[in-house]
């Protein structure tokens, strides 16, 4: 296991929502789990007028994300935990200079023995990342001198290639590039790091995850809620934005990477940097009108409620063009994956909320046991991200009775079944890889520059091009009905259900 040094986590931003419902029940899962460090302190920091003991009650006591939690805990072990949080207010802005809040780490540091030891948390919108970034550095807390100088930041990193490189560059002129922790959430599912293991630990895949053997790679990621109380944020970003460059962009970059030399988070980054270079990225407009679908909910009905359309949303401009549905097919170019089709989309407003990567193997070249749809029995590889977290392998079996009729059964695994087993949450994971100093799981500069290079071309076209179109699906079916045209001869997507081994159906806009 590795060693987590005695530390600082300030939290920016510490009185809003994300930090009450993620940051704080991942670091309670740290505590009773024994991970963190003998002397560990966190400092809450935003405009808020609070005491210590008035941010204890509102992220702890009073906390309902905590509430389940707590509820049976003996209340010497919970103050123990609630011992570790202190409040600095910024006052009214948080740009303002940083003299009190440096002054009050280094009585807490003195006090408590953190080994000058501080991670930054960014919890804020990322408007202030570059402004705290320079405060924190005009307030010398940037410097590794005594002990190391950690910042994460939240997504979305950047609005476009342009602004990613604005905010690297701020960044970089206060923090050195090691110092910078880029946090994808997605990342830190067990099921997405398991996508590494399943590929380069087993004989059975890694010799045939190539173009010899993959017909065509499918990722799909769904919600089954609209854009809630996010319509304001939503209407300036978009799927292809808010899911698409950073999410599935990670999960493609895992499929497609090449072997690292070893498990070095370096060696791991370097090649999912490679892997989203070598995306043929869509220029012109033929191909991006070929290979692009974007759509937006309607308003329906689903099971006996009437659902409002995204444009009746609170927050969204009434004729608003922003796609909640996103459909993407391209190509990667180098040996490997040459002439293998990717089709990623993501959608808000699908029948189940459901994240899975789908391999199709091809056919065997000599069909001894004819059978009609092969399409929709080939073999494949379903790795499902969430819910019902597992792997499913589709394979041919015969039929009882005469002659040989195949049918796909399954062979499959579940996270479920292991029973005596934790599987961390992902703000957990990537909380704590962080205090130990591990990146793997974060994103780097070029990587975010990478997958913005692919995608700006994509929201280029969308916005300024007479020939694109808007399309229209109802709340609750799986996206738009011209959708499977991008699918080419395929017949359609696998439309998956909530359960993994479930067959999927298939739902179209009557």
């Amino acid at each position: 296991m590795k060693k987590t040094d005695n530390q600082m986590l300030v939290i920016f931003g510490a009185s809003g929502d994300l930090t009450a419902r993620k940051l704080i029940p991942a670091l309670f899962n740290l505590y009773i789990a024994k991970q963190l460090p003998a002397n560990f302190v966190v400092l809450g920091a935003s405009r808020s007028n609070l005491s210590d003991e008035a941010f204890r009650r509102k992220v702890l006591y009073d906390s309902p994300y905590l509430k389940n939690k707590i509820e049976h805990l003996k209340d010497n072990y919970l103050k123990g935990f609630s011992d570790m949080f202190f409040y600095e207010d910024l006052g009214d802005d948080y740009t303002q200079s940083y003299e009190g809040l440096a002054a009050r780490i280094g009585e807490l540091n003195g006090k408590y023995g953190t080994g000058s030891n501080y991670m930054f948390y960014l919890s804020t919108p990322p408007s202030l990342y570059e402004p705290i970034a320079k405060n924190l550095a005009d307030a010398g807390l940037s410097s590794q001198e005594e002990g190391w100088k950690r910042l994460i930041v939240e997504k979305p990193f950047g609005y476009s290639l342009e602004t990613a490189k604005n905010l690297n560059q701020g960044l970089q002129k206060y923090f050195r590039e090691s110092q910078i922790y880029r946090i994808d959430h997605y990342l830190g599912k067990e099921t997405v790091q398991n996508l590494l293991v399943t590929r380069f630990s087993n004989s059975i895949f890694e010799p045939l995850w190539n173009r010899n053997y993959i017909h065509h790679v499918e990722i799909t990621n769904a919600e089954s809620v609209g854009v809630e109380k996010r319509g304001g944020y939503y209407d300036k970003s978009g799927a292809l934005r808010d899911m698409f460059q950073n999410h599935l962009l990670q999960i493609v970059s895992l499929v497609v990477m090449e072997p690292p030399i070893g498990d070095e988070p370096e060696e791991i980054r370097n090649e999912k940097v490679k892997a989203l270079k070598s995306l043929r990225v869509m220029k012109d407009e033929a191909s991006l009108f070929e290979n692009t679908i974007r759509a937006q909910y309607v308003a329906s009905e689903i099971n006996g409620e009437k659902v409002k359309g995204y444009r009746e949303e609170d927050g969204v401009d009434p004729n608003s063009t922003t796609e909640t549905y996103a459909a993407v097919k391209f190509f990667v170019d180098n040996w490997r994956w040459r002439d293998v089709p990717f089709y990623v989309r993501t959608a808000k407003r699908m029948p189940t909320k459901v994240t899975e990567v789908i391999i199709h193997f091809k056919t065997p070249h000599h069909q001894i046991f004819k059978d009609s749809g092969v399409s929709s029995k080939d073999n494949k590889l379903i790795i499902r991200i969430q819910p019902d977290e597992g792997i499913l392998i589709k394979f041919g079996v015969k039929v009882p009775g005469q002659g040989f009729k195949v049918e796909r059964a399954n062979l499959d695994f579940y996270y479920s079944s292991l029973a005596e087993t934790y599987v961390m949450e992902a703000y957990e994971r990537l909380l704590l890889d962080a205090m130990q100093g591990d990146a793997t799981l974060y994103a780097r500069a070029d990587e975010v520059e990478a997958a913005w290079e692919f995608v700006d071309p994509i929201l280029d076209y969308w916005k300024n091009s007479k020939d694109v179109r808007m399309y229209g699906y109802a709340a609750g079916v799986w996206g738009p009905e011209n959708a499977d045209e991008l699918i080419d001869d395929l017949g359609f997507w696998r439309n998956p259900g909530q359960n993994l081994a479930d067959d999927p159906g298939y739902c179209v806009i009557c």
